[in-house]
């Protein structure tokens, strides 16, 4: 076997992980992110991840002799007309030029791609059904193909139960679906519980492939009502987005995400499992008296308010909205879950860094340090 070449790195080679990782085409139009200050041929040694790039954060990073800030908000957003110390964003890139320490931002590219902060998120909610970004859901809003194949003596039962559930409307028909028949094969291994065949031994079933358009809001139900029904232990369910003939679950990258969880929740519990997967003694909580199990939830971190403009769903998750808007969600039933804006930036670092380093690793930059800012931190406290 070849020997792994392990070279220096430049910011050059560290920015190609990085947009590897979050490609900045995916970043907002109105977004800065990129590389802010430094040379893409000087070296980099340690990079130092964090939220807010503040005076203690750039302090930490030349203590640590990281030659590299990545700064999830953009430190330089609107224009900078003059370089003194007057003011906190002017001394930070004084000092980070002065002690040569480049400076890049993720940002909203880090947000929409999937596997990303938005993605993060959503996995701490709970297992899912379906997820699609909320940004496509609104501009396109068209509808899904679900598909699956099921014994042909069980097919009118799945038919019946995806119809009850809102499949199978389509402009001024519903009952609409298609079925092809055909045969599947299989053999279940051990510790599987098969409800046709034995264990260790190949099986070939008659099988219809049964396909129902819906709603985006309605595929999360769908496929639960087909596992449901289904008799198989492990059922094959595909999801396809028409409009792009592509897979609609975890494929799409885009602002923000619909989750559909796998199981309804109250809202007692959503708000057990964020706090727990953020860390948090307390979030803020908006919901009506008789609040809905909640079955959709609207995910986008920091300040999610206008990407949830269109967007239907039971709740919404993020770090601050208008009050107004609030009071407008609750009154048409819903649930809204705010955490601060970074609270729901900041926990994913680590999961980032891990991601950063595997990444530089694997381009053979094996050297170069990865560390979380300990000195990042939201500016207020609770009292």
């Amino acid at each position: 076997m070849a020997k792994r070449v392990v070279r220096t790195a430049s910011v050059s080679d560290v920015l190609a992980v990085l947009r590897a990782i979050a490609p900045e085409h995916l970043a907002e139009a109105w977004d800065k992110v990129g590389l802010h200050v430094g040379s893409h041929a000087q070296r980099v040694s340690h990079g130092l991840l964090c939220i807010d790039l503040t005076e203690p954060v750039m302090a930490e990073a030349i203590k640590r002799g990281a030659n590299l800030v990545v700064a999830y908000h953009p430190p330089i957003f609107e224009p900078v007309a003059r370089l003194t110390d007057a003011t906190l964003k002017q001394r930070v890139l004084v000092e980070a030029v002065k002690r040569q320490i480049a400076i890049y931002s993720p940002h909203t590219a880090l947000d929409a791609v999937r596997g990303g902060m938005t993605d993060w998120l959503c996995d701490g909610l709970g297992p899912s059904e379906a997820r699609f970004a909320i940004e496509d859901r609104i501009v396109t809003n068209d509808h899904y193909k679900v598909v699956v194949f099921v014994p042909h003596d069980e097919a009118d039962a799945v038919r019946e139960a995806m119809l009850m559930e809102g499949a199978g409307d389509f402009g001024r028909y519903s009952g609409c679906s298609f079925n092809a028949e055909g045969f599947g094969t299989f053999t279940p291994g051990e510790g599987a519980n098969p409800s046709v065949g034995k264990v260790g031994r190949f099986e070939r079933v008659r099988e219809l492939r049964l396909e129902m358009m819906c709603r985006a809001m309605d595929v999360g139900s769908v496929v639960r009502a087909i596992r449901a029904t289904h008799s198989y232990e492990e059922p094959a369910i595909d999801v396809f987005k028409l409009a792009e003939d592509r897979p609609a679950q975890d494929e799409a990258a885009g602002a923000g995400r619909l989750t559909h969880l796998a199981t309804p929740v109250p809202v007692a519990t959503l708000v057990g499992r964020v706090k727990k997967m953020l860390g948090l003694p307390r979030v803020r909580v908006g919901a009506p008296a008789k609040a809905r199990p909640i079955r959709v939830v609207a995910v986008c971190p920091g300040a999610g308010g206008s990407l949830f403009e269109g967007a239907e769903a039971d709740a919404y998750l993020t770090g601050e909205m208008r009050h107004h808007q609030v009071l407008e969600l609750v009154a048409r039933g819903k649930t809204v879950v705010l955490t601060g804006h970074t609270h729901c930036e900041r926990p994913y670092l680590p999961a980032y860094r891990e991601r950063v380093a595997a990444g530089a690793a694997e381009a053979g930059f094996a050297r170069v340090k990865w560390s979380v800012s300990k000195s990042d931190r939201c500016p207020w406290v609770d009292r």
